[in-house]
Order: C-alpha cells, then structure tokens, then sequence
C-alpha cells in the first residue's frame, strides 16, 4: 500500500488514520510526500496507489488530463463540506475587510502582500492566476509562498499583535478552532462558490481497486467528517504528536468509526477484520520498544517551551532584528532594481575586468547576465543576489574577527569548534524552524538561517590564515617593535589576505546554495521558481531556474575568488 501525502495536516491526518488501520490488519502501507501535480504524476505511473486529498473543484486543472486518459480511478467522496479560499482575522474582518473586492483598499497595511502555502499549490496557483489578471485590482500584490506551517505561523504573529493579514484558509483545519477567522466572501470567481466549496474524493491508479479489492473495499467505506479531522489535526499541530501515534489514539477513541470503515473487510490472513482487531487489542500487551516510546525523553517538548517562552519575553527584541534586516536586504533590492538592467550589467562587466584582468570572463559575465534577463528572472535574481550580499557582509563582519581571535587563543578555537560542526552539520532545514516562528514569513528568517549555515567558513579559513602566518615574519616585526594591533595590520593579515578572501568567496557559494531553501519561509528569489516547478513537475522552469543560479554562482565565485600567484621566471 503505497500512499502520497500531499502535506497538509488535513491529508496526513486522514493517510495516517487509513495507513494505521491498514497495519492494524496486517497490511505494509508506505506513505511518500509529494506534492499535487506529483502526486497525479505518480499514480498514472503506477508509483503511488492510493490518493486521499484530491480537492474539488480546486485541484479540477491538476487531475483533468488524467480523467481524459484514464490512467487514475476515482473512488468517490471522502469528506464533504469542505471550504478553501482566503481568509481575515475577525478583528481586521471587523475593519471592513469582508470581501475579496476589500483588499485593495487595505493594501498599504497588508504592505500589498496575500500568504499562501507552498510554491506549486493549486491554491496559491488560483492567487497567482488572480494576481497576473489583476482581478479585483490586485495586480500589484505579490502572494508569499513558504508552506502550511509556515503561513499559520505568520498568521500566528499577526494574530497576536492584532495586524492585518490576508491568508489562504481552509476547514476542516484546527485554525479555525484556534484563531477567530472569517472568510472573504466575493471569491467565486477565484475558488468556486460558497466559499470554494469542496469536496474531498480518494483517487486511486487504474485498476488498483479490482487487483486488490479487499483494501478497495476499505477505500470505498472510508468517509471523515469535518470534526474527526480537526481532532486529528489538532492532535498533530497543537500536540505535537506523530500522525501514527496521533491516528492510533484517534481509532481507539473512536471504535465505532472504525468498525464503520472496516464493515466487509478482513484481514491480511482472511478474518474478519473488525473482530480480529478487537481480539488482537486485548491480546497485545506491549514489548520492550513500546515501553521505551512510551518513556520518550521531552526533547522536543522542551525545545517547544523554550522557543514559545522566548518568542512571548522577546517579542521587541526580535522585531527590532527584523526590522533591520528586512530594511537593508529591501534596501540592498531597491538599489539595484534602481539601476537599468543595461547599466547594471555594464557595471557588473567593467568590475569584473577591474577585479580579474580577464576579456574571457568579462564578456562571460555580461552574457550570461543578458540571459538571465532573456529568460525573464531578472528580478528573482536581483532579490537572490541581495540575499546573498547582505549575508557574506554579516558573515564577514562576524566571523573575520571572531576567526582572528580564534588564532590569538588556542582555547577560544577549541571552544568554537564543536559549534562550528554543529552549524556546518546540522541539517539546513531545522535552522528554518525557531528563525520562523520567531521572526515571521520573509526574508529575515532566510538571511538569518543563511547566515549560521555560511559563517563557518568564514571563522574556520580567517583561523587558518592567521595560524599560518610565518613565525619569522612574527618575529621580524616584533624585533622592529610592532604592537600587537601594527602585527595585526601590517604583518598577519596582509599575509593571510588569500586565504581569508578564500573564506569569504566560500562563504558566498553556502550562502547561494541556501536560496532554495529561503524560498520555503518566503525570501522570494530564484529560490521560488525551483521550488514551484518541482511541486508542479514543470521541467522548463525547473531547468531555466536551476541554470540560471548555476550562472550567478559562477559569476560571483569568479569574480570574488582570490588572485592565483603566479610564480616568477
């Protein structure tokens, strides 16, 4: 049994809910996450069997090829009742902001912006769409792609100081039990009628119910309702819970849903499937790795506390980091959206003959910066490379000091190193995490996790150079009387000068290659194509994207690396 979760709590809670079942009755269910469009990729390729999140009518575009070839089953509803579409907070609500036509009025207070989920979505595809055709006047908003997660803590921020916000919004979802939100009426051309009413429908590949029709059987009684979701989801958002822990202790609670979903079926080994479950439920009594889950050291407990224990004591502290950073990376863009692209790209070219002496790479650079602009990503690139020069400063500014006093004491590096592994190892995803929840949707989580993820390099290569200094040259300015600062100055750093500029043009690249994963908290960017063309199994722009960063990193890697010595004749 081989299922895709799309994930939104609402699917992972029903695939969950389904896969627990399943393994209750002896069956090996596996869950993949993918996104929509891949998802109805997969089960035409027979990849994936079972699909319990298609949307109607908002994901009607994505699953339309596949019904006029056949190549997947529709099984029926699995919920109905469900609604998708924008969405206020009650206290903006309020304010006047009760239809889709409201917004623009709003705009400078929602700063022209809409959140959505993740890049690909057919629902922030429907606010896309909206927004290229200016409907309701919105053609100068941009919509704020990051992930489920991501949009409500946004929408968690804003609720809590009482700021305005625009927001893809949906039920069943605990958010509507935990924010007192109200739906923007006047969205029907956008989403559908009734607040885009939904239907929710299991979808399996061809044939998949006929070769095993005892699972088919189970797919055609299963049938949520809006509160069995939100129980679940609530369990997983707001508990923290596993989806298979949570859906295990869901179908305890809720014996009689479950003998419902089970009516007809059996088990692996042909029992009755109901009847088996009970029996084997009074049979279990636990081994030695439920003992130990059921012990779980609060780890992650812990590290929630302290995260909502900062975020409630630190909230000035923290706007006031977001405001500056957010100032000078927008600052940083506005500059060089500023200048016409000709003459940007001039400029580039000239500083890249001024830095290396180079024709060959000179006109490499202003062609592949002509191209960029051809294949339509010279804003993406422009916000990429703001990014990027704000974060190698910060890194810079950070980690060539911290590098030198690291060099002068041998116990300051020793205390260092192990962070600085943790930094470098540390999945890059986590960072996004706490500078999430704590800093808001934008750029300033992406540049913060940017820079803890780079400023290793920095720290580590400033160490090396200044470690490697010859002693006699040391020893040749002490003997000339050289403070310890005129060392500093005119012996060590002159000297380790490649090796530090070496660090920096490292720092550079890891700053790049964090643009895919900015893109995920809302950074904007070249970061967000890549992403949108992957949930979406768009090649073209998956490919245009891709090559155009592998064209900025060569352009900054050649520009900024160190002059090689030549040796003399």
């Amino acid at each position: 049994m081989r299922f895709s979760d799309v994930g939104w709590t609402d699917v992972t809670s029903t695939t969950a809910l389904t896969a627990e079942l399943l393994r209750d009755i002896g069956y090996t269910p596996s869950i993949t996450v993918l996104s929509v469009p891949v998802t109805f990729a997969s089960l035409k390729n027979k990849d994936i069997d079972v699909f319990l999140g298609n949307w109607m009518p908002a994901e009607a575009a994505d699953r339309a090829p596949y019904d006029a070839d056949g190549s997947i089953s529709v099984l029926g509803p699995n919920l109905f009742g469900a609604k998708y579409t924008l969405a206020v907070p009650a206290y903006f609500y309020a304010q006047g902001l009760k239809d889709f036509s409201d917004i623009r009025r709003f705009a400078d207070p929602l700063k022209s912006s809409i959140y959505g989920i993740e890049p690909g979505n057919d629902g922030n595809r429907l606010v896309l769409k909206m927004l290229k055709d200016n409907q309701y006047g919105l053609g100068d908003f941009k919509l704020i792609e990051s992930s489920e997660q991501g949009m409500l803590a946004q929408v968690e921020r804003a609720y809590r100081n009482k700021q305005p916000i625009v927001f893809l919004a949906w039920e069943p979802h605990p958010m509507n039990m935990r924010f007192d939100i109200k739906y923007l009426s006047g969205g029907d051309a956008v989403f559908g009628a009734n607040y885009g009413g939904a239907t929710v429908y299991t979808v399996t590949r061809k044939g998949y119910a006929g070769e095993c029709p005892n699972v088919g059987r189970l797919l055609d009684n299963l049938k949520f309702t809006l509160r069995g979701e939100s129980e679940m989801m609530a369990a997983i958002l707001d508990r923290h819970e596993q989806p298979a822990i949570a859906a295990g202790a869901w179908l305890k609670s809720h014996s009689d849903v479950a003998k419902t979903w089970l009516e007809g079926v059996r088990t692996f080994d042909g029992r009755r499937a109901y009847d088996a479950l009970a029996q084997d439920s009074h049979q279990h009594t636990g081994g030695f790795e439920d003992w130990v889950v059921s012990h779980k050291i609060p780890v992650g407990d812990a590290m929630t506390v302290a995260i909502d224990w900062i975020k409630a004591h630190g909230t000035l502290f923290f706007d006031g980091i977001s405001i500056v950073v957010r100032g000078t990376v927008d600052g940083v863009t506005t500059l060089l959206r500023v200048l016409p692209s000709p003459f940007l790209i001039a400029l580039v070219g000239v500083l890249a003959w001024v830095l290396r002496r180079s024709w060959s790479l000179t006109v490499f650079v202003v062609l592949a910066l002509l191209f960029i602009l051809n294949q339509g990503y010279w804003d993406a690139t422009l916000e990429t490379l703001s990014l990027v020069v704000v974060a190698t400063l910060a890194c810079a500014l950070i980690g060539v000091p911290l590098g030198i006093a690291a060099a002068h004491r041998p116990r300051l590096y020793a205390g260092l190193r192990p962070v600085l592994d943790l930094m470098q190892t540390l999945p890059t995803f986590v960072y996004l995490i706490p500078t999430l929840v704590l800093f808001g949707l934008g750029v300033v989580p992406g540049l913060i996790s940017t820079v803890i993820f780079a400023l290793p390099a920095p720290i580590r290569l400033t160490h090396l150079g200044i470690s490697s200094v010859p002693k006699p040259l040391i020893e040749a300015g002490e003997a000339f009387g050289a403070t310890p600062l005129q060392l500093l100055w005119k012996v060590e750093l002159p000297s380790a000068a490649g090796t530090i500029i070496a660090g920096i043009t490292q720092c550079i690249m890891l700053s790049l290659s964090m643009v895919v994963i900015a893109a995920l908290v809302g950074a904007g960017g070249l970061g967000v194509p890549v992403v949108r063309a992957l949930n979406s199994v768009q090649v073209g722009m998956g490919f245009e994207a891709g090559f155009t960063i592998v064209l900025l990193a060569i352009i900054l890697d050649r520009i900024s690396r160190p002059k090689e010595h030549q040796e003399p004749r």
